[in-house]
């Protein structure tokens, strides 16, 4: 969505812009970590010109890292920022991500800052990177804090990676399962139903059962089949609305073996965001506001959101997370030493190699849990519809012998 902003600028003058957010409340914060007066900020009107319409291609993980690092090259190597641009633009093949640039490039040599002309585009790149680059800007260290960006970046990927590997096997055993039962309900079982009608027999319970279930999908096919396509036509579309988001996240950290992970997972990627900010240079609790903005599991988003308030209004930041109840007591009693030794950024880094240390561990585990849990409950599903189909032939040959 887009936003029209009417701000003040802490030279006296007053700007409008217009900034692409999930919501007003992430444009508020997004300028006032600029250091704006926020007088407005309403929602843009419906524009219906062919560029809108048109299909943006979303930029990658890979694609966005891969730019970084040849920047930092660039900018190490002793190249001035336009010159640098030029040339990543030249190798640029995204051809959304080459437009981005183009604008970016521009607003740079009209005179705006890095920061600036990437935060322009909202929701295209991490909050996180905008104010990464702006701490890089007022110390002048720009070239490092997008390296120190980079490790970010291969860090998260790396463990996105980790999860989503392990949770690949169990899901296609889920899905191949599924299957399964829905040959043998809606096609294999109908057979036999056939069969035990024509030669007019008494059916034990279970198999009568079974059979009921079977005649339930058949009448009931198109129905079922609609609902689970509205269902997978709705439910991204309630997930991107703030509260459909945060209900549905909160559903996925309480889930059994996999809701560890995934806490965990969010927790760690706070930490680190803020790890990274702190070590370029930004102040606290701006480096809160767009850390909490960088997690990606809306509910705890929102359980962190507090954290910024209290901080601001005095409060500790060890005992601000530890009043949330997300996080656990070692990564608070880090915190706590962080603050104390004034290295609070090293230890918000150990605190996520610590989260990503469990989240290998868990993984490790639960592949070697749920392997032998599918497999013994596939063994018993099948075994079950097996039986209730010939069972009453059994039957059936001991009334004939």
């Amino acid at each position: 969505m887009e936003y029209v902003c009417r701000v003040g600028t802490p030279d006296g003058r007053i700007l409008e812009e217009v900034r692409e957010a999930r919501s007003e409340r992430i444009v508020r914060n997004q300028l006032e970590t600029r250091g704006y007066r926020v007088f407005e900020v309403k929602r843009r009107g419906l524009r219906l010109s062919l560029p809108e319409l048109r299909r943006r291609r979303a930029i990658t993980d890979r694609e966005f890292l891969l730019f970084n690092q040849e920047l930092a090259g660039l900018l190490k190597a002793g190249l001035p920022l336009l010159q640098a641009l030029d040339l990543v633009l030249e190798r640029q093949r995204n051809r959304d991500f080459r437009e981005i640039l183009e604008d970016v490039r521009d607003k740079v040599r009209g005179g705006e800052e890095l920061s600036t002309a990437f935060l322009a585009h909202g929701e295209r790149f991490p909050r996180l990177y905008g104010s990464t680059l702006m701490a890089g800007e007022r110390t002048g260290e720009l070239e490092k804090v997008i390296r120190r960006f980079v490790r970010y970046l291969k860090i998260v990927m790396e463990t996105r990676r980790r999860v989503v590997t392990a949770l690949v096997y169990p899901a296609l055993l889920v899905a191949l399962s599924a299957i399964m039962v829905a040959v043998m309900v809606v096609y294999v079982i109908p057979k036999f139903q056939v069969f035990y009608e024509a030669m007019d027999v008494e059916l034990p319970a279970l198999t009568r059962v079974i059979l009921g279930f079977s005649l339930f999908v058949q009448q009931r096919f198109w129905l079922i089949l609609g609902g689970l396509v509205l269902l997978v036509l709705v439910v991204p579309r309630i997930r991107r609305t703030d509260s459909g988001g945060a209900f549905i996240d909160r559903l996925k950290v309480k889930l059994p073996l996999v809701g560890g992970i995934l806490h965990r997972f969010a927790i760690s990627e706070f930490c680190r965001a803020l790890s990274t900010l702190l070590a370029g240079g930004l102040p606290l609790v701006p480096s809160l506001s767009v850390a909490t903005d960088a997690v990606g599991n809306a509910y705890l988003r929102h359980k962190l959101q507090p954290v910024v308030l209290k901080v601001r209004e005095g409060s500790s930041l060890h005992r601000a997370l530890e009043e949330t109840g997300e996080v656990g007591d070692l990564a608070v009693d880090l915190v706590k030493v962080g603050e104390a030794t004034g290295s609070l950024d090293e230890m918000l880094s150990n605190v996520s190699d610590f989260f990503d240390e469990e989240i290998e561990t868990k993984i490790q585990r639960l592949l070697a849990m749920v392997e032998p849990i599918m497999l013994v409950f596939m063994g018993v599903l099948v075994a079950l519809l097996l039986v209730s189909m010939y069972l009453p032939l059994f039957s059936i040959l001991g009334q004939l012998q």
